[in-house]
């Protein structure tokens, strides 16, 4: 909890002190903007937060996933045993457990908090891995869910968001009526809203890079905590398996930085990565030393 608030307040940090040297160097008085950020915080963060109390609804529908309430076979009891033990093993309450027909080996985790999440894996998942293998990807995702990974992407993403709506429109008005030759303060007209349009995207852009890098970070976090609920060479197996199966994937991207599952890329696109490269996270476990095959030390609550 200490850590995810230290993250934020940090990061608010960060955006103040970007806001104040634009500020500085437009010559813009900061009084006259305080309405502004208000409107930035509201829907910077009212999205991220409205986002993140739909998640398992939205994710549900996303992916047609079907929630096992009375598991039909073995294969289903088997998966809602292991989420259980697994859960236990976490400190969080049971989430709900749910399959959703894809073809590629995947699996998510949502929700607004750890003790009301969602657990899903894919039909390509069940085929294709053995016990130990899908063992090791539920526990990863349940240390998502632990680490309360989905209420600190949607603090951070509040965040930028307030930072992108505002600093747009703080420099969009500076543009503009440096533009219109000091005849008004900007703020007015076709020309405002189409360089506040371009500074949207530029900024949303950089953005996306800060809150990716974070998204990549915790993979390493839940691939520990994997380790420390199933075992490290199950979680090593399992990255491995999907080494050897990767494909394009089939999962709405909304959901897709909860995914077991990466992507590959270089340059700019792997700034935009939510997963780091598959091969760096099993580098990263079989260098870890043996005293992170604990679940406190795997998993921070």
């Amino acid at each position: 909890m200490f850590k995810r608030f230290g993250l934020l307040i940090a990061t608010n940090l960060a955006v103040l002190a970007l806001v104040s040297i634009v500020m500085a160097i437009f010559g813009i008085n900061p009084s006259t903007y305080g309405g502004l950020f208000v409107f930035a915080a509201l829907f910077g963060f009212g999205g991220a937060f409205f986002t993140l109390a739909i998640s398992k609804w939205s994710a549900k529908r996303a992916t047609g996933a079907y929630v096992i309430k009375d598991p039909r076979d073995e294969s289903e009891r088997w998966l809602v045993n292991t989420v259980r033990r697994q859960a236990e093993q976490a400190g969080i309450g049971m989430p709900e457990v749910a399959i959703y027909d894809a073809p590629e080996i995947n699996a998510f985790a949502t929700g607004a908090n750890r003790n009301n999440a969602l657990v899903a894996v894919s039909t390509g998942l069940l085929r294709s891995m053995t016990r130990d293998e899908a063992e090791a990807v539920l526990g990863h995702e349940v240390a998502h869910v632990a680490n309360g990974d989905m209420v600190t992407m949607t603090l951070l993403q509040g965040v930028l968001n307030t930072f992108v709506i505002f600093l747009a429109r703080v420099v969009g008005r500076a543009i503009d009526g440096y533009l219109s030759g000091g005849r008004d303060n900007g703020g007015g007209g076709l020309a405002y809203f189409a360089i506040v349009f371009v500074l949207d995207m530029i900024f949303g852009l950089f953005a996306s890079m800060i809150a990716m890098w974070f998204s990549r970070y915790r993979e390493f976090r839940a691939d520990e905590g994997g380790a420390a609920l199933a075992g490290r060479e199950k979680m090593i197996a399992a990255l491995e398996r999907l080494a050897q199966t990767y494909g394009q994937s089939t999962m709405p991207k909304t959901i897709a930085a909860f995914g077991i599952s990466g992507g590959v890329g270089t340059g700019l696109k792997k700034l935009l990565m939510s997963h780091p490269p598959l091969e760096e996270r099993i580098a990263s476990l079989r260098n870890a030393p043996p005293s992170r095959d604990s679940v406190r030390q795997g998993i921070v609550a």
